[in-house]
């Protein structure tokens, strides 16, 4: 896991910031002279690129490698090296790191492969090397990394081939990659569509530095406008958060790619929540709550730079769409109505006000000119006129063949309007490699693919400010210390969990437990029972449930039944006896989960409930605790509670009620000792006037770790 965060404080900040991108000594552990070894690269790119400090070999057998002066040892160095990258075998890393530290290097890059990515024993080899990082003070970048680049200031500390290759340009976007190859691909596929860059950051291991901690540089950064995350997996999260919020704050938008949509994800916990809210549920949900856009185009990665830069999330998901190639401009408009994006057509009073002009559109959401129709500036007024409507919250604009053939079409049809408040993406049909280039100079964001206009407007539309921060009440909390005081350590059982969400403030059945049928009970017919047991969380599957009991003798038949049964089935579980609860009704059930997940810290689930929790009518996840407005916020966005919704003349439930349930239920995020890791409420009975939940599991954490305070991940909503 990633080491300590940047300081505060931003005088130590900046001097970190200047360590790690601007050095003006740097020591190469490890450089070789032989020309076809790797470790002799980063010497070269550095005298390639124009680096103009001192580049200071270590090497106690020669006097120079490459016409520099070599060293025997780092603190040799005449003023000391700023920024020192290792590239020894694996095992001597570590001593390596030690002779910085002794000799007051600020941060060190290590590009030898060799540890956490091999193992276990690779796992030891790296927590010794950010052992030596937490002790002396030294920031490590990597293991396992291809290192960092400061294109506006000409230093280049990296073995990537692509740095010995590419004249590199500058520009207002930088990148934290944890794949150092994919860092290259950024840079080559970005500066062939005249993209220029600021600072690019491989972190590798992230055994100290990690992606959270480059991005909270990079937001005082004054060259850099956005930020690109090339993400494999969530492995500082809290640093991460801290720093978008800070970013967002800053103006400058952080746009991340994260593989992993197939993953089948980590291994799945005892509740139906645990299956539903996957990883990447729960990494979207950060990504949304913390201000940060997802794409999942590689080429999005890079054109959405231009879209969003200098933009904040929109209040619409409108797209007023402007084309001179239906069939080009379908292929993106059909992704944008996947992803719930209106297509709108123009207001009566804009198509009159062109009419005054003499240009005639119609009223349909995708204005089409036909051939002729586009020229003599009409594409560009129309264009101007779409900017300027308050109608859209954002254009597409779709050019075909003249803009390969008739590039300078571009600065007729579409520099010629002039930018407005809102974002504007350009999808070029055909390759038009010119076009491209002149939209990116000047500016306005170019797409070469339909996949990626689409999906970088989605992204967009799916941007939201970091939510705000939700205060535990402290009668609630006072409530919960004392259910958890009297709880079972670990996973409760159903009666247990009860008494978790009545603490909460959240509807329950009445219930009563019976250990024979010699016990009587007082609910009223009819009635449901089930078995008691925290060993058995999923009693259907042993047919531990039985409703609609209408009389006693029925209930007492069902009792010793179920007692016997179970006992049979599962000798090996704890039988706390049946619990018995009246039957419930209403128009719809939902389940209603939390879970602490291992990456990110707590999320909340909705979905449809029941029998059918995990395979039909779709869920949501946000991270926990979420206030009602973003419960009910979650609620439309689940596709099968819409006859909650009153779809179809259906009575409407009680949707406040719901997410009032949905809020409470999170608050458990909130609560640091006994910390909850999993909680459902399964199903939650929706009703015309209120909710009520006839099933309840909570599972404590029976170690009492450390808690996942909500401020290290700063979630709220």
């Amino acid at each position: 896991m990633p080491g300590s965060s940047p300081t505060e404080i931003p005088s130590e900040r900046a001097a970190l910031a200047q360590a790690l991108f601007s050095p003006k000594r740097i020591a190469l552990i490890g450089a070789s002279p032989d020309a076809d070894k790797l470790t002799s690269r980063p010497q070269r790119v550095l005298r390639r690129h124009g680096y103009p400090g001192a580049i200071c070999p270590i090497d106690p057998d020669r006097d120079e490698i490459n016409g520099d002066r070599t060293y025997a040892a780092v603190g040799q160095i005449p003023g000391g090296a700023e920024h020192a990258l290792i590239m020894t075998p694996a095992h001597s890393v570590a001593q390596a790191i030690a002779e910085c530290a002794a000799a007051g290097v600020k941060v060190a890059t290590v590009f030898t492969a060799g540890f956490a990515e091999l193992g276990k024993s690779g796992k030891r080899r790296q927590n010794a090397i950010a052992a030596i990082a937490r002790q002396t003070g030294l920031r490590i970048l990597g293991p396992n990394c291809l290192g960092v680049v400061n294109v506006t200031g000409r230093v280049t500390i990296s073995a990537n081939a692509v740095f010995e290759h590419e004249v590199l340009e500058s520009g207002g976007i930088s990148v934290v990659s944890q794949s150092g190859s994919m860092l290259g691909g950024i840079v080559t596929r970005g500066q062939e569509r005249g993209l220029g860059f600021s600072k690019l950051v491989s972190v590798g291991n992230e055994a100290d530095l990690g992606v959270g901690a480059v991005v909270d540089l990079l937001v005082d950064d004054a060259d850099t406008r956005v930020v690109l995350l090339f993400l494999e997996a969530l492995r500082d999260a809290p640093q991460l958060a801290r720093a978008a919020r800070r970013a967002f704050d800053a103006g400058k938008p952080v746009i991340a790619l994260k593989l992993g949509r197939s993953s089948i994800g980590r291994a799945l916990s005892a509740s139906h929540t645990g299956a539903m809210a996957g990883e990447d549920d729960v990494a979207d949900a950060f990504f949304r709550a913390h201000g940060i856009l997802r794409v999942d185009v590689f080429e999005a990665l890079f054109e959405a730079a231009q879209l969003v830069s200098g933009q904040r999330p929109p209040s619409g998901r409108r797209v007023a769409a402007l084309t001179v190639s239906g069939g080009g401009a379908a292929l993106v408009v059909d992704r944008l109505g996947m992803a719930g994006i209106e297509i709108v057509a123009p207001p009566p009073e804009l198509i009159a006000r062109l009419a005054a002009e003499r240009i005639r559109i119609g009223d349909s959401p995708l204005i089409d000119l036909p051939m002729g129709r586009a020229d003599g500036g009409a594409y560009a007024r129309i264009l101007q006129a779409l900017l300027a409507s308050d109608h859209c919250d954002a254009v597409l604009a779709v050019q075909g063949s003249n803009a390969t053939y008739l590039p300078d079409s571009i600065q007729e049809r579409i520099l010629a309007a002039r930018p407005g408040a809102k974002p504007l993406a350009v999808f070029l049909g055909p390759r038009a490699d010119t076009a491209l280039a002149m939209l990116q100079a000047h500016g306005v964001a170019g797409f070469r693919t339909p996949e990626a206009c689409a999906d970088a407007l989605r992204a967009y539309f799916d941007w939201q400010p970091p939510v705000a921060s939700i205060a535990l009440d402290g009668a609630i909390e006072a409530r919960l210390e004392a259910v958890a005081a009297a709880s079972h350590p670990g996973l409760l059982n159903e009666h247990e969990g009860y008494r978790v969400l009545e603490a909460l403030g959240i509807p329950c059945a009445e219930t009563r437990v019976l250990h024979s049928s010699t016990q009587t009970v007082a609910l009223g017919f009819p009635v449901a029972a089930k078995i008691l047991s925290r060993d058995i969380p999923h009693k259907t599957d042993i047919g531990g449930v039985v409703l609609d009991i209408a009389t006693t003798g029925q209930l007492d038949a069902c009792v010793d039944d179920m007692l016997a049964r179970t006992h049979a089935a599962r000798p090996d579980a704890r039988i706390d006896g049946v619990l018995v609860q009246r039957m419930q009704r209403g128009l719809g059930e939902v389940i209603v989960g939390y879970r602490r997940d291992a990456d990110v810290g707590p999320a909340v689930v909705l979905g449809v409930g029941g029998l059918l929790a995990e395979t039909c009518g779709g869920h949501v996840v946000r991270l926990a605790p979420v206030s009602i407005e973003a419960a009910l916020e979650m609620i439309a966005a689940v596709p099968g509670l819409a006859l909650l919704r009153g779809r179809r003349n259906r009575p409407r439930g009680d949707l406040r009620a719901l997410a009032d349930a949905i809020h409470k239920l999170s608050l458990l995020a909130l609560l640091a000792r006994p910390r909850v890791l999993e909680a459902e409420i399964n199903p939650l009975i929706v009703r015309a006037d209120g909710v009520v939940a006839v099933d309840a599991f909570v599972r404590f954490d029976a170690e009492q770790r450390a808690p996942h305070q909500q401020g290290d991940l700063g979630v709220a909503s």
